[in-house]
């Protein structure tokens, strides 16, 4: 918003000087507001431009590339496997984040697109959620808060709600001293000297809790292990810092946490001996994918994090036995499994990864 610099200007008839409001202003009465007109009602020149997330309307194209990467979809929810380089929650510089677009062109037979109700970083990839309507989109926040929540009278949804859980796969730069373990390390965020830059550190002193289950897929192949971990906290980062501090093995393309080690990166050279029998190596590269871009045998890889199994309450199923709005709950409660799990394929990047350093993993 702006008003006029001068109030007097107005009434003398002269120059109007127009100056931003800033949010300490203080308004006078009688002073004059110039709010710009919205981008809904002007003509977009610039498909690609900065277009606010509200007035966002996808292309053919656009919506076609998002229904590709539809999951599973139900009356309550959407699950999406996220490509890398996506940005999830856009602000309103972001023309593609994930959940602009996703409210835009995926609500297929509904009124309202679905609502985004859990994130991963823009440069990881995996498997997210959307809500589909104000009941289950309030179930999956509830799911996925970090409280400690009141237990429900219904016992299959309690057990359902336990065994939830989310799987990682992550390439990660050396290899982790014990080969599992629980990572319970607190984290804060600090503000680095240029005043602009956040970061997530670990704290010993008051922090937020975080959890992070690990286990060792494999050995060390040139220098790098495959490791899965299971967050049993929802932090910001929590899983690269983990890595990184609390294990000492950054994740491959991770340069926020990992730049010390990202400085001596050199890509995977041609894999010829298996490191434990000694015998020729035969590389397992996928057919039409260009090795080049993003994976080890890149200059300067990918993040190489992906959420790649997710099991969670069915939501269609319990929605209105908890909100008690079904007549035969017994019914309903047999009608559906409790429990739905789902599986990603990891992207091309990590594809290429996996196969030239997989052979041995247990």
């Amino acid at each position: 918003m702006q008003l006029p610099s001068c109030s007097n200007s107005i009434k003398q008839g002269g120059p109007t000087s127009i100056r931003k409001i800033k949010p300490s202003d203080v308004m006078e009465e009688g002073a004059r507001i110039h709010i710009p007109v919205s981008v809904a009602e002007t003509s977009i020149s610039k498909r690609f431009g900065v277009i606010p997330s509200g007035t966002l309307y996808p292309n053919a194209d656009e919506i076609e590339y998002l229904q590709r990467l539809v999951q599973y979809k139900d009356s309550a929810l959407i699950v999406l496997n996220k490509p890398p380089k996506v940005p999830v929650k856009g602000n309103l510089p972001v023309h593609n984040s994930m959940d602009a677009l996703a409210a835009a062109a995926l609500s297929y037979d509904y009124d309202e697109g679905p609502k985004l109700v859990q994130r991963l970083d823009a440069e990881s990839s995996g498997l997210i959620l959307l809500g589909r309507t104000r009941e289950s989109i309030g179930l999956l926040q509830w799911l996925f808060s970090d409280q400690n929540n009141p237990i429900s009278c219904c016992k299959a949804w309690n057990d359902a709600r336990e065994a939830m859980y989310q799987r990682y796969w992550a390439l990660v730069i050396g290899t982790p001293k014990e080969k599992e373990g629980l990572i319970r390390a607190p984290l804060t965020k600090v503000l680095l000297n240029d005043g602009k830059t956040d970061r997530v550190v670990l704290t010993q002193c008051s922090g937020l809790e975080a959890l992070t289950e690990y286990r060792v897929l494999g050995p060390k192949i040139n220098g790098c292990s495959w490791i899965e971990l299971r967050p049993l906290t929802r932090r910001k980062h929590q899983l690269r810092v983990h890595c990184a501090e609390a294990l000492g093995t950054p994740i491959v393309g991770d340069y926020k946490y990992g730049w010390f080690v990202h400085q001596r990166w050199k890509q995977m050279p041609q894999v010829d001996i298996e490191p434990f029998s000694g015998k020729p190596y035969k590389l397992r590269r996928p057919e039409g994918l260009d090795v080049q871009k993003g994976s080890v045998l890149s200059k300067v890889p990918l993040l190489h994090l992906h959420c790649r199994e997710l099991v969670i309450p069915n939501i269609a199923k319990f929605v209105d036995v908890l909100n008690q709005k079904s007549e035969n709950l017994c019914q309903a409660l047999d009608a559906k499994p409790d429990l739905l799990r789902f599986v990603a394929s990891m992207p091309n990047h990590m594809k290429i990864s996996w196969n030239l350093m997989s052979s041995y993993l247990v």
